[in-house]
């Protein structure tokens, strides 16, 4: 990688769904021929997560792997460092990065699991036990959430072993990160933003900063649309709502929010202002879409993660574009 800052760059596979599970070795390849340090997958209701790593780990080895992220509340720890080990055991060069995170109530809700009434009691008693089962002795742990008795992970691994990262959007979460995972990664987050959400995670301690970086490269007048419907759903959740609020957006939001109440969808999704969609959802020519991954990069991120939005009638096309325009900004 050339340019002046000289950070890694990583890639979610996590938007780019649409494509077919196939596609994320095209994806890897990709990315990691133009210089790419990391690739990322997600956990929702589509593919599984730790399938896809495994095969990215055969096509494109140098590749670090990452989730971003699986939820607490359906992986549980022992299950989730086997999950890792194994990884980590199949790439013994690349870094595995563990991303969990508490899970919003509609992922929650089709996998049949409770709302989550003590979220940081949670993060940081999960972290806790997954640290102990990733150790490689025998763990017998009573907690609050979790109990395990005599589980010892059933894997040798050499002095690279998976960290953990934790998905924070607010205060008390971004500090918790800082505090027991090794990084925490920043979502849907504009870069104004990014700056007070360091502060927080450097209350906490030194873990490393990751960001998706949300772009696509193209014509805003014709992915607008597309843009607002991506933007309503994470702002009907309480956590990116208040992030929003916090990071400028509280007219957009609220407004959103008295229009889904009213049951008035097409004027929720209208309340999202250009200005929201370029924040968080940046759509504009190469050069443009360089700019602003460079952006995140000077607030202080240290491993952006590229999210590219494949709006556009080539959805391929548009996604090598913008790996294309994303990697110049490092």
């Amino acid at each position: 990688m050339s340019g002046k800052h000289r950070v890694p760059l990583g890639v979610t596979f996590g938007s780019l769904g649409v494509l077919g599970p196939k596609a994320v070795v095209d994806i890897a390849q990709t990315a990691e021929g133009l210089g790419y340090k990391s690739i990322w997958t997600v956990e929702a209701n589509g593919t599984d997560a730790l399938s896809l790593l495994g095969a990215v780990s055969v096509a494109a080895p140098k590749l670090d792997l990452a989730t971003g992220i699986v939820p607490v509340q359906v992986r549980t720890p022992p299950l989730a460092a086997m999950s890792a080990a194994t990884l980590q055991a199949l790439s013994p060069d690349a870094d595995v990065w563990l991303g969990v995170g508490v899970s919003a109530p509609g992922i929650l809700n089709m996998h049949g699991q409770p709302k989550v009434t003590r979220p940081i009691a949670m993060m940081r008693e999960y972290v806790a036990l997954l640290r102990e089962c990733l150790s490689g002795e025998s763990v017998t742990f009573e907690g609050d959430f979790w109990s395990v008795k005599r589980f010892r992970l059933g894997m040798r691994l050499g002095e690279r072993k998976p960290k953990i990262v934790m998905a924070a959007l607010g205060p008390q979460m971004l500090k918790l990160a800082g505090e027991v995972a090794d990084g925490v990664l920043l979502n849907y987050i504009p870069v104004n933003h990014v700056p007070d959400s360091i502060a927080k995670v450097r209350s906490g301690g030194d873990a490393k900063i990751f960001a998706y970086v949300h772009a696509c490269v193209g014509d805003l007048e014709r992915s607008a649309k597309s843009a607002r419907r991506d933007l309503y759903n994470y702002a009907m959740a309480d956590g990116y709502a208040n992030m929003f609020r916090a990071a400028g957006f509280a007219d957009e939001v609220n407004e959103l929010r008295e229009k889904h109440a009213a049951k008035d969808r097409d004027g929720a999704t209208a309340a999202i202002s250009e200005a929201m969609i370029q924040a968080i959802d940046f759509i504009g020519s190469g050069a443009e879409v360089t700019q602003f991954v460079s952006g995140y990069v000077d607030a202080g991120v240290e491993h952006p993660v590229l999210m590219p939005m494949p709006w556009g009638e080539d959805r391929r096309a548009v996604t090598q574009s913008t790996l294309e325009a994303a990697i110049a900004a490092v």
